[in-house]
């Protein structure tokens, strides 16, 4: 485990937490964010420097103590670190300046942006990072969107002022008028491309001059001057198209308002560049003072505040196989109120059960340390046989379920063929493990139960259920897809599921919990079957929030 908690920052004992007063002081202390981006912006790259300036690795790339590993840290699948891309949302928990940082690196390809909604519902904060040169995406308003219904607060970083980009009073503008929000810049590029040489920080009121070094992957020096010497440490002409920036921006620009931030209605916004180090440092001191500390939860019982001293928390993540030596399963649980410790016997609310827990650990990517005590914002891996399912709700004391998680319609539907037969059981088994994660949903035909057919929101899915079939469970299979474009679920009485009517184009199959679906070649016909069937309820889960079923 890398940046392990000093001695005078280590958690209180659980034993001795006896106030909601001291329970507060710890959850204080914890800032639990996400990063989200569209494809390419640099999202995984600000990741590893939170790392490197945390003190989390001695290179961006590079775990401390492995040298020869230049992979990024959160990074840890196979077919991650082939294809350069994130596929599954990791959670990275460190120690930096006194408070207990939980960072959530999620995908940023949409093929994955369900694992990404998902965990947005662990976060107390959002970090939105954009591409200087080509601004607001098509992933980042899906993105935004998700974090607006949640009223989470988002940090801005837009990221590589080091290359030719669009104009920062452009850039301000787009994300206003696109993404309906104030954007209020916290820090100004000075220069961009070649020329971008440093920020100007308008709370502390001092430039911010970057000494560039032969690798982004190390920490660069800093030279911090004052406004009215800065013709003095770069060329004047570009100090004088500063100044006159920032004369511009305070006539026109809004004041930061922390309420209007933390209410989902303001974003504070950076520049900088992630793959040099540019902005870095003073990115990370500014989010710490802005981030909020884990607050009140929604929850079928009301708001739940964290000093709540019995112990509640939801489950957003389910991964297995992320030791190959132990072939587990990890629930990933963000701590909402009360005190984790390893000697917790949490409910699972859904079902009134005690949770079998083999093992609780502290994650940092997939390494692990053994949970002494975990904290409101706090993320907690529960080694576990099976019980839990997404959006589940553990506690202890009287029962409650927080908030749903957010589920969309499949939209990519395939035929899966194990290549061996005599493989089909582990087929089996590395496909309910991968529905239970949620990576996709797997349907059962009743005319042909030999061949699932394979549910996802991308059609990436597909290689990652091919990739980790094979790694993990030694199954190799074919994959084909089919005509479907859209799916919904069917409800209602006995005898009105009887006398079902279909479309020609349609396929009736059974989800991997034996609820009964109808695949169709797009919504239209779903539209229709719903009117041939006015007993049933056809469900399409969309951008909308929803608690699970028992």
């Amino acid at each position: 485990m890398k940046n392990d908690l000093d001695p005078q920052e280590a958690p209180i004992n659980a034993g001795e937490i006896g106030h909601a007063d001291q329970l507060a002081s710890e959850a204080i202390r914890r800032r639990t964010f996400a990063i989200i981006s569209h494809p390419d912006a640099g999202k995984t790259t600000l990741t590893e420097k939170f790392l490197l300036y945390a003190g989390c690795i001695d290179v961006a790339g590079t775990v401390r103590g492995r040298k020869t590993r230049k992979t990024v840290t959160s990074d840890f699948m196979e077919l991650e670190q082939q294809r350069g891309i994130s596929v599954s949302s990791t959670a990275l928990s460190f120690a930096y300046k006194g408070y207990i940082i939980n960072l959530l690196d999620t995908p940023g390809h949409q093929d994955f942006s369900e694992d990404t909604y998902r965990t947005l519902a662990a976060a107390d904060s959002a970090v939105m990072v954009i591409d200087a040169a080509k601004g607001i995406e098509t992933q980042t308003r899906k993105l935004f969107k998700v974090c607006a219904v949640r009223e989470i607060p988002i940090l801005t970083f837009i990221n590589k002022m080091d290359r030719p980009s669009l104009n920062p009073l452009t850039l301000l503008s787009e994300i206003e008028e696109v993404l309906g929000i104030v954007a209020v810049p916290v820090n100004w590029p000075i220069g961009n491309g070649p020329e971008f040489c440093g920020v100007y920080d308008r709370l502390q009121k001092e430039v911010l001059l970057f000494e560039p070094t032969d690798s982004g992957s190390l920490q660069v020096p800093i030279r911090r001057v004052k406004l009215e010497d800065l013709e003095h440490h770069i060329d004047p002409a570009l100090a004088h198209r500063c100044q006159e920036d920032l004369d511009l921006l305070d006539g026109a620009a809004a004041a930061f308002e922390q309420d209007a931030f933390l209410s989902g209605k303001m974003t504070p916004v950076f520049f900088g560049s992630a793959m040099n180090n540019f902005g870095m440092e003073a990115f990370l001191e500014a989010f710490l003072k802005l981030a909020p500390a884990p607050g009140a939860r929604r929850s079928d019982s009301g708001m739940i505040p964290p000093d709540r001293p019995d112990f509640a928390g939801i489950v957003f993540k389910i991964q297995a196989n992320m030791d190959p030596m132990h072939r587990d399963k990890v629930a990933f649980v963000r701590v909402c109120s009360g005190i984790f410790t390893k000697d917790t016997k949490p409910k699972n609310a859904r079902t009134g059960e005690r949770v079998r827990i083999k093992g609780s650990h502290r994650v940092f990517a997939r390494e692990r340390e053994e949970v002494g005590a975990a904290y409101p914002g706090d993320i907690v891996g529960l080694a576990i046989s099976g019980g839990l399912r997404l959006g589940d709700t553990v506690h202890e004391g009287k029962a409650l379920n927080y908030e749903g998680l957010p589920q969309f319609s499949p939209e990519c539907f395939a035929v899966i063929r194990c290549l061996d037969t005599s493989r089909r059981k582990q087929m089996s088994d590395g496909l309910e493990q991968l529905a239970d994660e949620g990576a996709i949903q797997v349907f059962e035909d009743s005319t042909n139960i030999r061949e699932p057919i394979l549910a996802a929101v991308g059609v990436l899915q597909f290689d990652v259920v091919r990739s980790r079939l094979d790694v993990e469970y030694g199954v190799k299979v074919e994959i084909e897809p089919l005509k479907f474009k859209a799916a919904a679920w069917i409800k209602g009485e006995r005898a009105n599921l009887e006398k079902l009517s279909t479309t020609y184009s349609s396929r009736l199959v059974e989800d991997h919990r034996r609820r009964l679906v109808v695949l169709a070649e797009d919504s239209w016909n779903i539209t229709y079957m719903a009117k041939l069937n006015p007993g049933l309820t056809f469900r399409q889960f969309s951008e909308e929030l929803f608690v699970p079923e028992k």
